[in-house]
């Protein structure tokens, strides 16, 4: 396992981090403890996690995640060997995440809340890296399409200003080291930027968004923004919501799978998916290559990534991703992946 530096923090996280968003839904609190504990035996010490965990998002199963990464902190006595992130939700409609039903904002008093209830969650007095899961804006994230802006005469935002002055009172506080981003605009990164600097606030350290070999948008403005600015990259979805196993093709619906059970893979069901999936899934054949091996170190491979989030519902999933770190990216088979990508550029943005 490698280990790269988290922005400008001196932090170092291993290249792969655990995502945990099945717990608590997909994955019994034992189930989770177990993929928690062979992580860390083949060198992960990044974990990710949320307020809004697990996934998808039901009032009778929030905080459900944070609570079973906690118990297994509190059981291992381990806290000093992982570095912790997790995120406050953005802007929402959903009404079971504030008391006396709030919709959520990035609001400092709404900030505060959701910190406390995360450390009470997780065992914890501190987290090394608190992320605003998705922006306060109207912004066009998760696949969905249409506006990415409203007119300012409409916008209804909580000051970026205001939201980094927030974490920056729990920096402060101890309660959090690092600040990161999650689902952003590169407007919305040198924004950021430029509030801490000319505010004297926390600097953002990493950016959490989608990236995989059906969805490079990231290359466009942020990886090079990324680099110059040391923020780095959290990869979410290297397996597109496992849709680069080839295991939905035409179709098709496993028993047990995250898009049979809850129908929320839309983002990865667009015209053309289903070519560029065959066209890779030939290239890791022809290459001698495990399909989802192939498709997570390339993200992993990639520059302007600091770490790459997998996940997994079971112990043979997880280690095939882990494993994925024995996997070459060559210059060759590079080429390939980029030939395939020129003819189908990302169809599941």
């Amino acid at each position: 396992m490698q280990y790269r530096t988290l922005g400008r923090t001196g932090l170092k996280v291993s290249e792969l981090c655990l995502g945990t968003m099945t717990f608590g839904q997909q994955n019994t609190e034992a189930e989770g403890h177990a993929q928690l504990d062979m992580a860390l035996e083949h060198g992960v010490n990044f974990i990710d996690t949320a307020e809004l965990y697990s996934i998808p998002p039901r009032a009778e199963t929030q905080g459900s995640t944070e609570r079973i990464v906690g118990s297994w902190l509190k059981a291992r006595g381990n806290r000093d060997k992982v570095i912790l992130a997790s995120k406050v939700v953005g802007r929402s409609q959903n009404d079971w995440f504030r008391p006396d039903g709030e919709k959520p904002r990035l609001t400092p008093a709404q900030i505060r809340y959701a910190i406390d209830e995360s450390l009470k969650r997780l065992n914890t007095d501190y987290l090394d890296l608190y992320q605003l899961h998705w922006p306060d804006r109207v912004v066009n994230i998760f696949g969905e399409g249409g506006t990415t802006f409203r007119t300012l005469s409409d916008a209804d935002e909580v000051p970026i200003a205001e939201t980094l002055g927030a974490l920056g009172a729990l920096v402060k506080e101890g309660k959090v080291r690092h600040v990161g981003l999650s689902n952003e605009t590169a407007w919305g990164v040198s924004e950021f930027l430029r509030v801490s600097r000319e505010e004297k606030q926390p600097r953002i350290a990493s950016i959490q968004n989608a990236y995989n070999l059906l969805n490079r948008t990231y290359e466009i403005g942020l990886a090079e923004m990324g680099l110059r600015e040391d923020v780095g990259l959290l990869a979410y979805s290297p397996l597109a919501q496992g849709y680069l196993t080839g295991k939905y093709l035409d179709g098709a619906r496993p028993p047990g799978a995250r898009t049979t059970l809850f129908n929320r893979g839309q983002r990865y069901e667009k015209p053309g998916v289903d070519d560029a999936i065959r066209a890779y899934q030939a290239l890791a054949k022809e290459s001698g290559l495990d399909f989802a091996q192939m498709a997570i170190a390339f993200v992993t491979s990639r520059p302007f990534v600091t770490s790459n989030i997998i996940g997994a519902t079971t112990m043979e999933q997880l280690e095939t991703a882990l494993t994925s770190i024995q996997v070459e990216i060559t210059p060759e088979l590079e080429e390939k992946i980029n030939a395939i990508h020129q003819l189908n550029a990302n169809p599941a943005p």
